[in-house]
């Protein structure tokens, strides 16, 4: 089974190419994907990384796409491609939250929460119960956005307090500052969002490609002004 990972959710993003083979999963190729270029790139990525490695576009039989909370465009950007490369063929899908892959990036069993610096004195965060020995490893209980004081004022009178973890080095000086034991953890990349779709795929996951679309969290600039606008029409 070959695998196409995709990541554009952040400001560095990456695509990989893995290879799941006799219980196996093996990484095959990385690469990094030009900051801010996502919509330029990213298909010639992908095809420069299948003609490497001599594989036709129908070789692939998982498609792996981190599907946010980050970067609206980015988000566009990943969604409308795998679905451009997954129709054709009825090629499968797996969605991957960010949030999930920083929670089982932490690698510890039980309550965790994964939070993301959403800019704007607010914070994207999950709450997972992490069992690495279940069939897709983790159970959402919520994925949400909150300020930074509600989330702050919401975790600090947990009891027992939750294992908080971060890829946002100024979040986390933030949430330490605020007496909240907070962990920095590498933000996961592509292969990451790969490994952890492959397992959700044996689990029996698969994503509705014609109703798959990002994890926002947030509406877009756009919309929130166009309903701020007088007259503006509200569904």
């Amino acid at each position: 089974m070959l695998i196409l990972g995709i990541d554009t959710s952040g400001r560095q993003g990456s695509v990989a190419l893995l290879r799941a083979e006799g219980g196996q999963l093996l990484t095959l190729e990385i690469e990094a994907l030009a900051v801010g270029q996502y919509s330029e790139t990213l298909l010639a990525t992908i095809a420069g990384l299948l003609a490497r490695h001599n594989l036709p576009r129908t070789s692939l039989d998982l498609l792996a796409v981190a599907s946010g909370p980050g970067s609206f465009t980015g988000l566009r950007v990943a969604i409308a491609t795998v679905k451009g490369l997954a129709e054709p063929f009825d090629t499968p899908v797996v969605a991957v939250s960010v949030l999930e892959a920083i929670a089982l990036a932490a690698q510890i069993e039980g309550r965790v929460i994964a939070a993301m610096d959403a800019q704007r004195s607010e914070v994207f965060f999950g709450e997972y119960i992490v069992e690495s020995a279940t069939p897709e490893a983790s159970h959402m209980q919520r994925e949400a956005m909150a300020s930074f004081g509600d989330f702050t004022a919401t975790f600090a009178a947990a009891d027992p307090p939750p294992a908080l973890f971060t890829p946002d080095e100024g979040l986390a000086e933030r949430l330490r500052a605020a007496a909240l034991d907070t962990h920095l953890l590498t933000r996961p990349n592509a292969e990451a969002f790969a490994r952890i779709a492959h397992r959700k795929f044996l689990a029996g996951v698969r994503a509705d490609v014609a109703t798959l679309d990002a994890n926002y969290l947030r509406r877009s600039d756009a919309e929130i002004f166009s309903h701020s606008k007088p007259g503006a029409t509200h569904c």
